[in-house]
């Protein structure tokens, strides 16, 4: 599809800590699926507790074997009772179901075992519509009734520029400060000059906000 460029796989220290990209996937006709580690992010989580993903030992290899297959293993299977609001949840266009670069793309791969993300680097495009999520929230400490589904929010590129990430994107409610769009989701903001809609998809809250899901399209 042409509304997905590269995948990043991120990882973190735990929930709150930032974000950090430690390799990439790349697709294409030729070579088919390869993943390689970012040796500047590897350095800086490895600092933080970060060995190796599993069944990538090297991480100044560059791998093209089984690549997708093992990422793979992260996704929801599709004979589960519950695949149709998986699906839902994530926009997912169903032709594309067995298709798991598509699959990370778009769901991110998120388990709760782990503290793993897959951030694709979307193309914009007048179809593109994908979910992330607002970080930054343990930061803010908003109260569970700050929003509701359906909500659309506003969106601010930073100035002057982030230090820790230059594509930073701060969501707002009004003049109200939410926090981010999650790292790498947030560069589609700069490819164009079209206005994209961020709405609340979801959320989740325990007296404060503690997680919401965003919908960008």
């Amino acid at each position: 599809m042409r509304t997905i460029g590269n995948i990043y796989l991120t990882w973190r220290k735990g929930k709150g800590e930032r974000r950090i990209l430690i390799g990439v996937i790349r697709r294409n006709k030729t070579e088919g699926t390869r993943f390689s580690y970012l040796k500047e992010g590897v350095e800086k989580a490895r600092t933080l507790g970060f060995s190796v993903y599993e069944g990538f030992p090297d991480t100044t290899k560059s791998y093209t074997k089984n690549v997708i297959e093992i990422f793979g293993q992260r996704l929801m299977r599709s004979e589960r009772n519950d695949i149709k609001d998986f699906y839902d949840f994530w926009l997912i266009d169903e032709k594309y179901k067995n298709d798991d670069f598509y699959m990370l793309a778009y769901t991110q791969g998120i388990l709760p075992t782990d503290n793993y993300e897959f951030l694709a680097d979307f193309n914009p495009d007048k179809k593109l519509e994908f979910i992330s999520e607002i970080a930054g929230l343990s930061t803010t400490k908003l109260p569970g009734d700050t929003l509701v589904k359906g909500e659309v929010l506003r969106y601010e590129k930073e100035k002057p520029k982030n230090s820790h990430d230059e594509y930073a994107i701060k969501v707002f409610k009004g003049d109200l400060f939410l926090g981010y769009v999650k790292t790498m989701h947030n560069r589609v903001f700069y490819k164009t000059r079209k206005t994209l809609k961020i709405a609340v998809h979801h959320i989740e809250k325990n007296g404060l906000l503690n997680r919401v899901f965003i919908h960008v399209s």
